[in-house]
């Protein structure tokens, strides 16, 4: 399972200057016009995780694999988009693939890059884009739930649960709010809801993109966003797409790090993206380590032990005889598997256990 989102917000405010040095590539046009972004560019880079390089030291492992983090950078979004203006359309399409939603917002003063609406304000932009969103949720709700209306009154079961996820996200959008305030706790609702593939039915993580000197506390603008953002439930993260794309260009972990203390920050942008993508997805992580490789796994918060098996492979969930599990500080604590099975850390788990951020696991299964 990845962690796939989409990078958004209005034409240059640093959209594809933040991908661009997100994912060290220059796959992403970064200049300063409107719609320099005409096809979405997808970039996958690897989860920054310390604890992969501890299990790596203990299992000496010939390699480490970590989980992929996916961005997805997508074309400007301008006013009228939900009537397909500026690259509307397209835009909208893209959009709802996408697991969450990064938002970008220009948090900066410069006068030699333009602002499509001519000044800087970042909670009117966020509403810009918000609002286009809205429209096109609404817009789709109101033609497909007259169709299922029908087919409910008519006695179809899949239709009438469908409907009770339908409808209050439709009043939600009538009342000028956004779909994911009527997402339903259920889980089997849940789960109805994400296939009505709304765009403002994505969880949202704001980043505030500020210049290189207000990096590490951030600034006026950027504490209105926070402020928005916690209003709303959503979270919010500072970062300077400038300093990222300095930090790309350092291949030296040591060097990285000292650039980074220079500038007063103790992490780089990607990992607090991360950090606040995993909390605002219920995403955690789990191992497998040995002498080949230690690798990290990507799950859901509350995550059965047979799912997490599945997600190494199929067969490991269908044939799910039990799982073998340390968590990740007695691993360390009793350096690997053996001193943790000595010491009675080794836990042997059935179907029912829910699996917990840092778990090191050995999957026994029989197909």
């Amino acid at each position: 399972m990845g962690f796939n989102c989409g990078i958004v917000g209005l034409p240059n405010v640093g959209k594809s200057t933040l991908f661009n040095a997100l994912t060290a590539t220059v796959n992403a046009q970064a200049a300063n016009y409107p719609f320099c972004t005409i096809e979405p560019n997808v970039g996958r880079v690897a989860v920054p995780d310390d604890r992969l390089n501890i299990l790596q030291q203990i299992d000496k492992a010939e390699k480490i694999v970590p989980t992929q983090l996916e961005f997805v950078d997508i074309a400007g979004l301008v006013k009228g988009a939900s009537k397909g203006e500026g690259l509307g359309n397209q835009f909208l399409a893209n959009i709802r693939e996408v697991d969450a939603v990064i938002h970008v917002l220009r948090c900066f003063d410069d006068t030699d890059v333009v602002h499509v609406e001519g000044s800087v304000d970042p909670i009117r932009d966020a509403e810009t884009v918000e609002t286009e969103l809205m429209l096109a949720d609404l817009e789709s709700l109101e033609k497909r739930i007259v169709g299922v209306q029908k087919k409910a009154q008519a006695g179809d079961k899949e239709s009438k649960q469908l409907l009770t996820v339908m409808q209050p996200a439709l009043d939600m959008l009538q009342n000028g709010k956004p779909a994911r305030l009527a997402r339903p706790t259920d889980a089997d609702l849940q789960k109805l809801f994400d296939g009505l593939y709304l765009l403002t039915g994505k969880p949202v993580l704001y980043v505030c993109n500020v210049d290189e000197g207000a990096a590490a506390t951030g600034n006026d603008y950027s504490k209105r966003v926070f402020e928005m953002a916690e209003k709303q439930g959503n979270k919010a993260v500072v970062i300077s797409a400038a300093i990222e794309s300095e930090v790309a260009q350092l291949t030296d972990p040591t060097e990285q790090k000292e650039f980074l203390e220079a500038l007063g920050l103790q992490e780089t942008g990607l990992s607090r993206i991360i950090k606040a993508g995993y909390d605002l997805l219920g995403l955690e992580t789990f191992f497998t380590s040995g002498p080949k490789e230690s690798h990290a796994w990507t799950m859901k918060k509350g995550c059965l032990a047979p799912q997490a098996a599945g997600i190494i492979h199929t067969d490991f969930e269908k044939g799910f005889i039990r799982a073998e599990v340390v968590s990740y500080n007695d691993y360390v604590q009793f350096h690997g598997e053996s001193g943790a099975r000595e010491n009675g850390k080794l836990r042997q788990e059935g179907k029912a256990y829910i699996m917990q951020d840092g778990d090191v696991v050995h999957f026994l299964f029989n197909v």
